[in-house]
């Protein structure tokens, strides 16, 4: 995918995170990405980028439990993942080592 996952990319990349620890559904997946990273969700949010991600194939919705309805990671989001988590690793090593150098 690339950088096809534009300007949701960064809740995109949360949820995805998220579900690579196991199957959450929403509520879990919300608290999982506060506690871990600092980062609250609102519904809204949470929910678009869900759709957007089952819908590319990267997450995929399990039968509701009550109310609650488990996603799990496919395949697919597990490869974007880690070729996100790669690109935004060079991108810090390249970011930090140019800011010593700037410091030095």
């Amino acid at each position: 995918m690339n950088d096809e996952l534009g300007r949701w990319a960064e809740p995109g990349l949360l949820v995805l995170t998220s579900l690579a620890d196991g199957d959450k559904h929403g509520y879990a997946i919300t608290n999982d990405i506060a506690e871990q990273v600092g980062v609250n969700l609102g519904p809204g949010t949470l929910y678009a980028a869900l759709a957007r991600l089952e819908e590319r194939g990267l997450i995929e919705g399990l039968p509701a439990e009550g109310r609650r309805r488990p996603y799990r990671l496919t395949a697919a989001g597990a490869a974007e993942l880690s070729a996100q988590a790669g690109r935004m690793q060079r991108l810090a090593t390249l970011s930090l080592g140019r800011l010593r150098l700037g410091s030095a």
